[in-house]
């Protein structure tokens, strides 16, 4: 029997107004607030309230969860949010925080994470050039931007304890505009002291407004592949597995959505929105697919070893994209923590 990952985004709001966030944008939902199932927006306003995320996160003692990755949003700007970290980690599974790197900037915070446990802390950071990536992910207050992602990131290295732990770790979106900086932001990840770089494929639907001008196509596969080699042959920290780059490539010159034989999730992934509701894959695909079928189900009320039971053998999927490839390193999680971690 394998553990189970849930990458769980734990709530809607966030101080960042990136402009090709999975959760859409705020202008856009102001004019059309999105209201089918497993449609995310940082305007909703059904994040379930603690008390229900404390009721199921008492049920995961037992179950077979075995790490999850919290992120948003902006989980650190929750007041709650150690809380939550501090019942989970007593529940004896792994948290891995998904953060901008802003609320890093706060003693208290680091603090908190430091005294929580936290096993790993994995930063959104787009580029080495802060023009680049302040352009694509601008803060909602007109003030923040890299600089403070880098301080975040600095301060929270500084802290940890010889043991390195939290691991700490840098995920950067790659588009058609940045592919050749991707080894220049894994250096910059480096210089800081990172443990791990995960370069991920943008992933955007085809009637996305920025799909044309940023979208990985097959004709950018021969730079991009180049450009991956550059960086597992450098290897200036640890990257996802050998594999991952093969992966890439064939999710952007695949048809898409694609076949995949096996899907590498199984049984063994799943995803949690800030509603509650609690969907087999992360992948926007297969969200919507079964979303038509009303295939979800909930965390409200539920026991975690009821949700997430008894694995099985990993399914052929046809919706294969860019999605899953992103999806690839959190299964792969465990080579970023070190061993003897316990799950």
């Amino acid at each position: 029997m394998t553990g189970v990952s849930i990458l769980w985004a734990l709530r809607s709001p966030c101080n960042l107004g990136c402009r090709y966030c999975y959760f859409g944008t705020i202008e856009e939902h102001r004019q059309d607030m999105p209201a089918q199932p497993g449609k995310l927006s940082h305007l909703a306003r059904t994040d379930l309230d603690l008390a229900a995320i404390a009721a199921f996160v008492q049920t995961l003692p037992g179950s077979r969860v075995e790490r999850i990755f919290l992120a948003g949003g902006e989980p650190l700007i929750w007041p709650p949010i150690m809380d939550v970290i501090s019942e989970i980690k007593a529940a004896g599974v792994q948290v891995v925080l998904c953060t901008n790197g802003i609320p890093l900037n706060r003693p208290e915070v680091v603090e908190a994470i430091l005294e929580t446990g936290v096993d790993a802390v994995s930063v959104s950071l787009d580029s080495a050039d802060p023009v680049y990536n302040d352009r694509w992910r601008p803060a909602r207050n007109g003030t923040h931007g890299h600089r403070d992602v880098v301080a975040g990131i600095q301060a929270l290295i500084t802290a940890r304890s010889a043991d390195r732990m939290p691991r700490v770790g840098i995920y950067s979106v790659i588009t058609r505009q940045n592919i050749g900086a991707v080894t220049e932001t894994a250096a910059l990840a480096a210089r800081l002291g990172c443990d791990y770089f995960v370069p991920q494929p943008i992933a955007l639907d085809s009637e996305h407004a920025l799909h044309q001008q940023l979208a990985l196509t097959p004709s950018a596969a021969i730079e991009l592949a180049a450009e991956l080699e550059r960086l597992y042959a450098a290897a200036p920290l640890q990257l996802p597995t050998p594999d991952y780059p093969d992966r890439v490539i064939d999710a952007i010159t695949a048809e898409r959505p694609s076949f995949v034989r096996g899907c590498f999730g199984g049984t063994d992934l799943f995803f949690i929105e800030p509603d509650g509701s609690v969907w087999d894959c992360p992948s926007s695909l297969k969200i919507h697919a079964s979303a038509e079928s009303g295939a979800h189900r909930s965390i409200r009320g539920a026991d975690a070893s009821t949700l997430f039971g008894p694995g099985g053998a990993c399914a052929d999927c046809r919706l294969f994209s860019p999605d899953c490839v992103n999806m690839w390193p959190l299964m792969g999680f465990a080579q970023f923590l070190p061993s003897g971690v316990p799950s």
